[in-house]
């Protein structure tokens, strides 16, 4: 099966045998009805096991999944009259990050965010998900122009990180990160931001700097990938599993941490089980962050950004860890 995970294969194997038995009960005179009725049962309590108890690893792969909806599957059924813009003004166009102007229930937005592809041909396209410079310099030339006619912007997140190769480097990669940090701390209209698969690294940071944080509820958010970790810790990057459990990338975690603003619930199994499903739950919060944040004033929303960032990090001791320090 096409995308299909390890902890998921009970699941589909069940799927399959109440399949056979259909088809078998349709094409003969032998009624199963019972059995299939039981069968039916099982598979949804054993769902209920399973997508109940997800641990990290389960998360990264329902994220990393193949069929996992990207940034112009949500802008199909979210929004309206998407215009797509290209080229930085510098250098070209970098087709890993879509850019461009919509309609989102008739209100004018920007809207940028990661894109990878869903096969071969379009991963190479797109380069996996993972821009290059002129993509976050185009990224950051709407965000410019998202001030200037004072049209909010919404930013999806989904990328491995930014693309690590020799001609990156060469044409300013870290600079161009940077520079979207520097800028997007300081805008003037509402920035929201929503992860849809994988955050990694500086290179999801470059659209994450908003004053509204979201999570689907499947998604990653990472200083660095689990292999990445793993092959650091403990030289061995076959511990991914161990890493993802212990680096709090979840967005249960990074709730708790303050990080993530709301955890957007996902369908059973993952968003890519139904886009369109999926697509209207990220609306429903989307529209109520944006009724929220368009209340306040541009420096009101500066501060905002400003005060949530500065609260990320902080923690308190105990006093009972004092007990007996001299």
């Amino acid at each position: 099966m096409v995308g299909e995970l390890e902890f998921e294969k009970p699941v589909v194997e069940l799927k399959k045998k109440i399949a056979e038995l259909k088809e078998f009960t349709s094409d003969s005179n032998v009624d199963l009805s019972d059995e299939i009725s039981k069968l039916e049962s099982r598979l949804q309590k054993l769902e209920n096991d399973i997508y109940s108890h997800l641990k990290p690893w389960d998360r990264v792969q329902i994220a990393r999944h193949p069929e996992r909806p990207t940034t112009l599957d949500y802008i199909e059924h979210i929004f309206t009259n998407f215009f797509e813009c290209h080229g930085d003004r510098f250098y070209g166009d970098d087709a890993a990050i879509v850019a461009g102007i919509a309609k989102y229930h008739e209100l004018p937005v920007t809207v940028i965010g990661h894109q990878r592809g869903k096969d071969t041909k379009e991963n190479i396209k797109r380069n996996f998900g993972m821009p290059h410079p002129e993509g976050y310099r185009k990224a950051l030339r709407l965000m410019k122009q998202a001030e200037k006619f004072r049209r909010p912007i919404i930013c999806f997140i989904d990328t491995k990180g930014a693309y690590p190769g020799k001609a990156a480097e060469e044409r300013g990669q870290s600079e161009a990160i940077a520079k979207n940090l520097f800028e997007m701390a300081s805008l003037t209209v509402p920035v929201i931001c929503i992860v849809i698969g994988e955050g990694g690294s500086g290179g999801a940071l470059a659209l994450g700097v908003g004053n509204h944080i979201h999570m689907l509820e499947n998604s990653t958010y990472s200083v660095i990938s689990p292999e990445g970790a793993a092959a650091l810790l403990w030289k061995d990057a076959g511990l991914a599993k161990k890493a993802a459990e212990s680096m709090k990338i979840t967005a249960p975690d990074l709730k708790e941490l303050g990080i993530v603003d709301e955890i957007i619930p996902e369908i059973r199994g993952g968003a890519h089980k139904d886009v369109a499903e999926q697509a209207a739950s990220i609306d429903t919060v989307l529209l109520k962050s944006l009724k929220e944040l368009r209340k306040l004033t541009n420096d009101e929303l500066v501060q905002q950004r400003y005060q949530k960032y500065k609260k990320i990090g902080q923690y308190k001791i105990a006093e009972k860890d004092f007990i007996g320090v001299r």
